[in-house]
């Protein structure tokens, strides 16, 4: 567990919603497909995902939808959970940080790898974690440990995920009708699409149940 010694009532509260955007996201993944073609503004909503900023931008060039909801809808997706992760950094400082890195070889590079872009930059890390592929809650912990209060933290978080969300929005504006052909053909078989996801889900937590059951004592 991330805390020491006997766990508080914050630390049980914030464990329990940390694990629960777990479970959420990885109840979401399958959707994802067909959600991109029947509502990405739903989408937008639930997941804050980037392919579905795109698509808004692409439909609202064809004269479908109104771009300024999407950019609303994708910017509190983006950083629905934001929050908790400030504060379990809070609370528990490398503790958690070394939970996500404990999870395999590759999680504990990509955590070593975040905590030093926040540590060396900042507030910065912040942005720098919209555009490259880290785990944003170890920069938004190493960033609440260090000290950053949770308003700034939320000015900087919000304000990165409106701007990057505009831009994925109008790179969809402007690819337009082409853009849209693709989430069509995405639509037309997002359930194959979703099954696959799923028969993937289970594979992986089939195996690393096996792995955890073979694992030496």
């Amino acid at each position: 567990m991330p805390w020491k010694g006997k766990p508080s009532r914050s630390d049980i509260a914030c464990w329990i919603g940390f694990s629960l955007t777990g479970i959420y996201a990885l109840v979401l993944l399958p959707f994802r497909p067909v959600l991109l073609g029947a509502n990405p503004y739903l989408l937008a909503a639930l997941g804050g995902s980037r392919t579905s900023a795109v698509t808004i931008g692409a439909l609202y060039a064809t004269g479908i939808g109104f771009w300024p909801l999407g950019l609303l809808l994708g910017t509190l997706g983006s950083v629905k959970f934001d929050w908790l992760y400030w504060w379990a950094g809070k609370l528990w400082g490398r503790g958690l940080i070394e939970l996500i890195a404990g999870r395999s070889p590759r999680a504990a590079r990509n955590a070593a790898r975040a905590e030093r872009l926040a540590q060396r930059f900042g507030p910065l890390a912040i942005v720098i974690t919209y555009i490259l592929p880290l785990p944003g809650a170890v920069v938004y912990a190493t960033v609440a440990a260090s000290g950053m209060s949770l308003r700034k933290f939320l000015l900087i978080d919000i304000t990165t995920a409106a701007v990057t969300r505009a831009i994925f929005i109008y790179l969809g504006f402007w690819l337009g009708a082409p853009a849209v052909r693709v989430v069509e053909a995405i639509a037309k078989y997002s359930w194959y699409l979703s099954i696959v996801l799923l028969v993937g889900i289970f594979f992986n937590l089939w195996r690393q149940s096996s792995a955890r059951r073979t694992a030496p004592k």
